[in-house]
Order: structure tokens, then sequence, then C-alpha cells
């Protein structure tokens, strides 16, 4: 499914108005091959994009919030399309089931990179048993391919699910070191995420005045995203780690400081740890790695994922730095779609962030 360049792929946007939907459309508006042609959204059906992003609205000027029709819309007039869904957990599948069986009507070829949950575990009973209901699309789950796109190979696949933000920085620091049986399976990690991750509608909990000078842990040892990591690492490698987990709201807007603990399971020293990971990661175009730890400011507002290594006799501190909005959401997603179009990995994705907030 190789695109000409003279062919801009339409693409659709679900979940519209979000903090993740406005970050596709950021890194969209300068993408060579794709052209967003319907953005919905449910809330704000009708008015300007601009109106909830006035920072695109350059690159934007006349496209407006649509409902879900206008995706069938697109699909009547193009024989492939992509599909981005930023929907909320449990309502994305549906979504996504609804947009998938109007392009099979129209005679679309249809690709979807889904940023939320509900496509991330291969057995709907491990959705349910995190989100507390019914799966609402189990038949679609087996033609999901899940992971980060450093981790699977290409393939023939062509509906992608996304882990979350935690997990992207988890899988990027683990995955090649429990493969390669580096370490032992008991790991321990907290991560500090920026006010961005937790969505527009803000709660008294996460309304950025009350933590913008405050660092506070959240869901101790019981977040959504330890089972969601757990899977992942299981299905990438076939070993079963025992992930402890603390979040931490953090007073920063976007980006998410992960450090994770582990026991070597045989010596090794920091420089051939950062070895073994900077192989694992030889062809990304993204993800770096040092046996200094890295610095948020340094990959907020990109694709990149910066890695750091530090080593005392058998302990082990990884460190992973990423944006929660772009490699943890819509640039992750958006670089499944290059793939799948044929397009450089880095299509679109390769915008440095600002350097300072």
């Amino acid at each position: 499914m190789s695109a000409p360049a003279s062919a801009p792929i339409p693409i659709g946007i679900l979940g519209g108005s979000g903090y993740v939907a406005g970050e596709a459309l950021r890194l969209l508006a300068t993408h060579p091959g794709f052209a967003v042609r319907a953005v919905v959204s449910t809330s704000r059906a009708g008015e300007p994009v601009a109106a909830a992003f006035p920072h695109l609205a350059a690159a934007y000027p006349e496209l407006r919030f649509g409902p879900a029709e206008a995706l069938a819309e697109l699909f009547a007039t193009a024989p492939r399309a992509a599909l981005l869904s930023a929907a909320p957990h449990g309502a994305s599948a549906g979504a996504v089931a609804a947009a998938l069986a109007a392009a099979a009507a129209a005679g679309c070829e249809l690709a979807v990179a889904d940023l939320s949950a509900d496509f991330r575990f291969a057995d709907p009973a491990a959705w349910s048993a995190v989100y507390g209901r019914p799966h609402p699309a189990p038949e679609l789950l087996p033609t999901f391919a899940r992971g980060v796109p450093e981790h699977l190979p290409a393939s023939a696949h062509s509906r992608f699910a996304h882990p979350g933000c935690f997990a992207t920085a988890f899988l990027l620091a683990l995955v090649p070191l429990v493969g390669a049986g580096r370490i032992a399976p008991e790991i321990a990690a907290t991560a500090i995420t920026g006010s961005t991750g937790s969505g527009r509608q803000p709660s008294a909990a996460t309304h950025h005045p009350e933590r913008r000078s405050t660092v506070v842990a959240y869901a101790p040892l019981a977040h959504r995203h330890e089972p969601e990591v757990v899977a992942f690492v299981r299905e990438a490698t076939g070993v079963e780690i025992d992930l402890a987990l603390v979040p931490q709201s953090g007073p920063q807007a976007r980006g998410i400081y992960a450090t994770l603990h582990a026991r070597l399971a045989r010596p090794a020293s920091a420089a051939a740890v950062a070895a073994e990971l900077a192989a694992a990661y030889a062809a990304s175009p993204f993800v770096t790695v040092a046996t200094a730890p890295p610095r948020l400011v340094d990959v907020a507002g990109s694709n990149r994922a910066a890695l750091g290594v530090a080593v005392r006799g058998d302990r082990l501190a990884l460190f992973a730095a990423i944006d929660n909005l772009a490699k943890g959401a819509a640039g992750g997603g958006l670089q499944w779609l290059n793939r799948r179009f044929g397009f450089p990995e880095n299509a679109g994705l390769a915008v440095p962030g600002p350097g300072w907030f």
C-alpha cells in the first residue's frame, strides 16, 4: 500500500477536540503524504478547528469539526484512507468499528491507528478486568497489531493499537533487555507525567493550577497501564514480568519522565547495557541512548525518546523521557500509518521540540 507522492492520502481523526487530536493535527500540518479531510467531534461539530486549537489557525483556516458521518463522505470519495482515533477509552472501539464498516461499504481501503486502550489487549477479558465493562468490539481484537513501532517488524497489518503514554516509555526501556535475558523480571517503576495526560476536561486533581507547583503520586501499584505493560512485554518477548508502578502527576504540561529499577541477570557495565539498547534501536530515527540520564525538555514537543542507563553492582536504573502527546500518542500512531502507506517513518515527525517552554 505505498502511496505516490502526487496523491496525498486522506486522513480522518476521531475524538477531534482533545489534546491528542490537536497534537495529531499539528504533526499532520506539514506531513508530505497525508491530507486532513475530516475531524470528528460530537461535542463541537460545526465549529472551526481553530476555535479549539488557536495555535493551528494558520494551518487549518477553513477546517471545521464534523459529525461521524463526515467519515462516510470521505470514504465515498477515496479508494484508500487513514484514520487516527483519539477517542476516549471505551468509546473508540465502537467508533472505529463503525468507520471500518462505512469504509467497507464504500469500497475504501482503510488503515487505522487507535490511540485509546480499546485494542491494546488481545484478550477481551483482560480489557474488561481493567476497565470494568464488556469490551465494545471483541471481534476486532484479532485484526489489530499492538505495540510500539520499534518492536514490531513491517507487516501486512492495516490496524494498529498504540500503547499508552506510560507504557510507551516503559516498553522502549524494557523490551530489548527483557527479551535478551539481561534483567530479572521483577521491576519497579516511577514516572512523572504532565497535565495534558489527564485530558482536556480538568478535575480537582488534574487541573493544571492545582498541580503546577507540586508532584503527587496517584493510583500507586494500581494504575491501568501496569497490566498493559506486562501484556505488551509478554507479547513481545514471551517473558512474564512483575511490574510495580507508581505514577506521579508533575508540574509540567507535557512529557513523561520514567525511572525503572531492576536487577541485572549477569554482570554488565552501564556502557554495555547502553550499547545493547542502542543496537536494538539502531534503525530507529527517534530513539537515542546514553549512559547519562536524559532531560525531559530535550524531547518535549517531539517524537523522540531518550533513554539513559546507570549501573551499580547488579542494580540497574533505566531512564526514559518522551512526550506523552507525541511519541506516547499521536506521533506513535502517525509512525504506524507512515509505515503502512510506505512513507519514511519520520515523515511529518522530524520536527524538533522547542527546547524551552
